[in-house]
């Protein structure tokens, strides 16, 4: 009777969890590709230790990834520095079989549009539709502040259901400054706030907007609530909390705040490997990682 009842509870020890939380990342040199994180309770995070999915032909910078009602995992990333006028996307079912790569080309009808940086994907579940939100500077089109026209950048935005389909491209935010890596956060019904970088040179830190609707329009611009040379915002929501984590490159270091509102914050410590460069947190099955794990395993080493 104790061997058996020693067995059952070895047996659901070695269960997989039946949620974990997944951080998309990537490495430097930008050509290496898609990295992902796992974690059981989002602050102590491990290196799945693989390349989960190669660029071709481009760079794959900022990866953002968002687990549709279709069950597929949408991401979308930065896949050129300057000169292009779109970003990549590819979508799979587990994580390891992705679909081919391509550009979407949102900007090809504003030909002097200079960058499309850190695409990032939110659903928005009352629209049924997904809203990609990501930085270009397009020279001339805004008051000259005190960056240089070829950095001055600004939100713009898309909606989609299907990826095939895409809505024209609009100004998504317009804070009066140079603004890059945005996040949306749904809040609570009708309230969203939006972790934006302020990337002006004396600035370079986060601040938060907010808005009743998650396309806007977004108001009372906060401080910045980090310091010097910051980037890179992820969210999460862990209980009745949000985390955010953001890139302390001025440091090389990973930091993270967390909050109730996105007014008082305080710091957060966690875990993160070294390498790590931002992406967006979102949630897989422990089984899925499990398939994951054994499937790098498998892979021949570079």
């Amino acid at each position: 009777m104790k061997k058996h009842l020693l067995y059952i509870l070895l047996l659901f020890s070695c269960r997989p969890a039946k949620e974990v939380y997944m951080f998309s990342s990537f490495r430097e040199p930008a050509t290496d590709g898609l990295h992902l994180l796992y974690s059981y309770d989002g602050i102590k995070w491990t290196d799945l230790k693989g390349v989960i999915l190669k660029p071709e032909n481009s760079i794959l910078r900022d990866p953002s990834i968002v687990k549709g009602p279709d069950n597929s995992y949408h991401l979308v990333w930065t896949n050129s520095w300057k000169g292009n006028t779109g970003f990549g996307y590819a979508e799979s079912k587990d994580l390891i079989h992705w679909s081919k790569q391509k550009t979407i080309n949102i900007m090809e009808d504003e030909p002097t549009t200079v960058n499309i940086w850190a695409p990032e994907i939110f659903y928005d579940e009352e629209e049924q539709q997904y809203i990609i939100i990501w930085a270009s500077t397009i020279p001339q089109r805004f008051p000259k502040g005190i960056e240089a026209e070829d950095n001055n950048h600004r939100m713009y935005y898309t909606t989609t259901k299907d990826f095939i389909t895409f809505s024209k491209e609009k100004l998504f935010y317009d804070p009066g400054f140079s603004i890059i890596d945005a996040v949306i956060v749904k809040m609570e019904k009708d309230k969203y706030a939006l972790v934006l970088k302020d990337n002006t040179r004396p600035e370079r830190d986060l601040k938060i907007a907010f808005a009743t609707k998650p396309t806007g329009p977004y108001t009372n611009c906060s401080v910045a609530i980090t310091g010097h040379l910051t980037e890179g915002p992820a969210t999460v929501k862990i209980g009745n909390e949000w985390i955010i984590y953001y890139d302390n490159y001025g440091e090389k270091k990973y930091n993270a705040l967390k909050t109730k509102d996105f007014k008082q914050f305080t710091t957060q410590e966690i875990v993160i490997p070294s390498g790590h460069k931002h992406g967006t947190i979102f949630k897989t099955s422990g089984k899925n990682l499990h398939k994951l794990m054994l499937w790098l395993k498998e892979q021949p080493s570079s």
